[in-house]
């Protein structure tokens, strides 16, 4: 199964909640392009068995985002699952309210909730509270900035006791 594949998952339930998360009101879409490590994440089906999972954002040029997700699957650390897809930012008012899709014509919710002024780390959720990661630019991340991450997180809604740490000790 590819990697995010059961995107939709994603889309439909993120969709059905009415619950608003505050997000960042200011996003610079090339400084957020690039690696992420992913540090935690709430599970979800369209990862699991996956270990050492990245993201890579890249800004075509007609302003669309392409997204490149891979992770390493337990069971074989010589297999690379990936998935690829696109992003955008529905309303340029609201930028850290971003629609990621998979499988068109279905998105999900991508919203940033916390992102380091210096876009080392950020913090993403959907409004169904089922999805939440916590991405790094580094493999690793400082406790103090993990622990504030969290806490925003609780405060937003999100169960923290939920969350799986991610090894990033791949090659």
């Amino acid at each position: 199964m590819k990697l995010f594949t059961a995107i939709l998952s994603i889309c439909l339930l993120s969709c059905s909640s009415s619950k608003q998360l505050d997000t960042v009101q200011e996003v610079d879409l090339q400084k957020y392009q690039g690696k992420w490590y992913e540090i935690a994440r709430i599970p979800n089906t369209f990862e699991k068995g996956l270990t050492c999972v990245t993201a890579n954002y890249t800004i075509e040029e007609n302003g669309k985002i392409t997204v490149l997700n891979e992770g390493r699957k337990l069971e074989n650390p010589t297999k690379i699952s990936s998935s690829e897809g696109s992003a955008w930012v529905p309303d340029i008012n609201d930028p850290g309210k971003i629609k990621v899709s998979f499988f068109w014509p279905f998105a999900g919710d991508y919203q940033i909730i916390a992102l380091d002024e210096n876009y080392k780390y950020a913090l993403v959720g959907s409004p169904s509270l089922d999805y939440l990661w916590i991405l790094s630019r580094t493999k690793t991340l400082d406790k103090t900035v993990l622990e504030n991450l969290q806490s925003t997180a609780t405060k937003q809604g999100f169960q923290i006791d939920r969350l799986e740490f991610i090894d990033q000790g791949c090659n």
